[in-house]
């Protein structure tokens, strides 16, 4: 949902018209698919990047428009409040050193952008969730001023009927937080890859995303902490599903199943069974879809499924995995991306494009991942019930190895430091609650250090406490 809308309330007429334009797109992109006329053209990799800005006592910076004015960079944008921002890619074919060249392009990027926040006083921060944002930071007032966050803001209240929006994470701590509004969302930051894959194997790409998802994410927390307390490894996840919860079908979810013959099935999915969040009538040809990739932009799916265009013009299928945090660094980000694309590829490559693992297990493998990271207890194909860390050093990395070179992707030690950090445990979340255990529980001072390690670019199992 990235782009601007023109109003932040609706008509019923604008719903009906809505309604009937989804309806037809989604044929479209059906018809589409069963005349190849989804581009079959290689496999292609981008990256969106969400950052906190942070004053000098590492607090939230209400500041992202006048970074952005200042900045005036087609590559970043906004983000939902106002102390985010989004840093972008553009793709790169997926081979040789693509993974080098994205992480050079980005670290170049953020230099740009950190050079700008400094001269507004301020400073970047890659954290899956900020551990000195504060409960009353998430208002109104720290919203982007954008037509397309206020409307999701009063559609999402209008679907619950005006009633606040409840979060309930019981981990290390428990946490307990009411808002009338859905800024509880801001205070999740992630790394999203965006795969693109020839159209007839979409949907293989698709099912291996979901079933990876849990051990990748054991391996690469970064958010243990929300308003003070020890919550998950990755506390973005139950966060961000808590945080625009609706009635009907979960807004945000590891979705209902595998594909089994294509993509579109899951765009039918959102046609049948997802209220319109953002009805919104376009004057656009039906052919360019905008209508469904608005609709299915407000569906987050951790793997969500995406359509695009081709320079040329041409509809092309893609994969949004967007489980990862932000951070630690982006040598640390780089090596979760080699993880996800060398398991996915050979996942995608193995019959149903899930290597057999059921959707459920998928499902459960996740949410214990998310949990409780490394310790997790996962459940995988040929192996029964694992311990994360073994499954990784055993088995994925090693699958994960073989699938970039079957792509053609070079390892540059990518896996090494996936590798490395399993096996010294050090996670992002796991060095972050160690450090602020070491420093009495202070959580300015493990800011401090946190921003200090990340400023040296070495990957987070090489910190020191």
């Amino acid at each position: 949902m990235g782009e601007e809308i023109t109003t932040t309330g609706f008509t019923p007429a604008d719903k009906a018209r809505f309604a009937d334009r989804l309806a037809e797109e989604t044929g479209i992109a059906r018809r589409l698919y069963e005349e190849d006329g989804f581009s079959r053209d290689g496999h292609m990799v981008g990256f969106e990047i969400e950052t906190w800005i942070v004053d000098h006592n590492y607090a939230p910076s209400s500041i992202n428009q006048n970074l952005l004015e200042t900045l005036d960079h087609p590559l970043v944008v906004p983000e939902l409040s106002r102390f985010n921002l989004e840093l972008n890619c553009p793709p790169f074919r997926l081979t040789g050193d693509a993974l080098t060249q994205a992480h050079e392009s980005l670290t170049r990027l953020w230099a740009t952008c950190n050079d700008v926040a400094h001269q507004l006083d301020a400073n970047l921060v890659l954290i899956g969730t900020l551990p000195t944002i504060r409960d009353s930071d998430l208002t109104l007032a720290n919203m982007s001023p954008l037509n397309r966050y206020y409307a999701l803001n009063q559609e999402v209240l209008r679907l619950r009927g005006g009633q606040p929006l409840h979060v309930n994470i019981i981990g290390r701590d428990r946490l307990a937080s009411v808002h009338k509004d859905v800024m509880l969302e801001a205070a999740t930051t992630s790394f999203q890859i965006h795969l693109k894959a020839p159209a007839d194997l979409a949907h293989l790409y698709y099912n291996a995303s979901v079933a990876a998802s849990g051990p990748i994410l054991a391996a690469c927390g970064n958010a243990p902490f929300l308003f003070g307390r020890a919550l998950w490894e990755e506390t973005r996840i139950p966060l961000f599903e808590q945080a625009v919860k609706v009635p009907g079908p979960a807004r945000v979810s590891m979705g209902s199943d595998y594909a089994t013959r294509s993509l579109i099935e899951i765009f039918e999915e959102n046609l049948r069974d997802y209220d319109a969040l953002l009805p919104m009538a376009f004057d656009d040809p039906p052919e360019a879809m905008r209508h469904l990739r608005l609709h299915n932009g407000v569906i987050w799916r951790w793997n969500r499924p995406l359509i695009g265009f081709d320079e040329s013009g041409a509809p092309h299928l893609r994969i949004e995995h967007r489980i990862l945090p932000a951070g630690p660094t982006f040598i640390d980000m780089m090596a979760n991306a080699a993880l996800y694309l060398g398991l996915a590829r050979t996942l995608a490559m193995s019959g149903d494009g899930a290597g057999g693992l059921s959707f459920n297990d998928a499902k459960r493998n996740f949410y214990s991942a998310a949990r409780f990271g490394l310790d997790a207890k996962l459940n995988w194909p040929g192996v029964g019930q694992i311990a994360a860390d073994r499954l990784l050093l055993e088995r994925l990395i090693p699958d994960a190895s073989a699938g970039l070179r079957d792509l053609g992707v070079a390892e540059e030690g990518f896996l090494d430091i996936i590798e490395a950090r399993v096996r010294t445990r050090q996670t992002g979340a796991a060095w972050q609650r160690k450090a602020l255990e070491a420093r009495g529980g202070d959580l300015y001072g493990l800011m401090a250090a946190y921003c200090e390690r990340q400023r040296s670019g070495a990957p987070v199992h090489q910190w020191e406490i």
